[in-house]
């Protein structure tokens, strides 16, 4: 025979396990958001729950100075990189962290954390932390709504910004655009070695970049030994032009632009081509 003890546990477990795998019904006070943002071809992502002011007073108030916080409500605050990155210059690998924060009036410190499923500050173990960094924050007009932005700064980085009541802090992301892309693009072409737009997407990717000249100049031969095109005959132009063979460049882009004339393929093609011709001519 059960013990009141037994059937109250018993009750408990069961309400717990019904709620876990009851959708949800009601709306919460701090309802989940997330914010991506795509730099080169890696994907920097920030899942959190937005609270509100609702009229009272934040940091040094509901969020006390020097302790850890979550940086958002309900869940701690997530952020994901697809590839490595540099974040305010330290090196984080790909993956999932937690995002917590100590805030101060004139610093905070943010954290990166890897351990990325844990609801708040009381589950945080600084042991697994991978990243400390101190930044300012700065006075802005006021946000109602806890947000999280990620701001392109270049076609390599992006802040990842917080605003919040009147403040807002700042994180710089860095990613190795160059890097990653080469990388990918040398792995596609180990798993598709005949693939001949493989290969001349390749080598266009390093003429626009400048990059990597002599092997991008072997990529291009490779795709037109599969399959002459003029968009492959064109890169290789760029590709000699940019070594300092005028001469070859300008007879290469010629014959690509007579192909693509002699193909009747239309100007979405031929003008590309006319127009960096004339400008070589000059």
């Amino acid at each position: 025979m059960m013990h009141n003890s037994a059937y109250l546990f018993l009750a408990v477990s069961t309400a717990v396990t019904l709620a876990s795998q009851t959708p949800q019904i009601f709306p919460q006070l701090s309802p989940s958001a997330t914010v991506s943002q795509t730099i080169g071809t890696s994907t920097v992502e920030v899942l959190y729950h937005r609270p509100a002011v609702r009229g009272r007073q934040i940091f040094g108030g509901l969020v006390p100075y020097g302790q850890v916080w979550r940086t958002g409500a309900n869940d701690a605050t997530t952020i994901r990189f697809s590839d490595p990155v540099q974040v305010n210059g330290q090196k984080i690998g790909a993956g999932t962290y937690s995002l917590f924060s100590i805030p101060n009036q004139d610093h905070w410190t943010l954290i990166l954390n890897k351990r990325y499923r844990q609801q708040g500050a009381w589950e945080y173990d600084p042991r697994e932390d991978v990243l400390r960094i101190d930044v300012k924050p700065k006075t802005v007009p006021h946000t109602e709504w806890l947000t999280y932005e990620i701001y392109p700064a270049s076609s390599a980085t992006a802040y990842v910004d917080l605003y919040w009541e009147k403040l807002r802090v700042s994180l710089l992301v860095e990613v190795d655009v160059d890097e990653i892309v080469t990388s990918k693009m040398r792995k596609a072409m180990r798993e598709r070695p005949s693939d001949w737009k493989l290969l001349s997407d390749a080598a266009q990717y390093c003429a626009d970049q400048e990059i990597h000249m002599g092997e991008a100049l072997s990529w291009a031969d490779r795709s037109i030994k599969l399959n002459e095109q003029p968009t492959n005959l064109a890169v290789k132009a760029r590709l000699i032009y940019l070594h300092g063979d005028q001469t070859q460049a300008l007879q290469l882009m010629e014959k690509a632009l007579t192909l693509a004339r002699a193909r009747k393929q239309g100007g979405a093609v031929t003008g590309p081509l006319e127009q960096l011709l004339q400008q070589w001519k000059k």
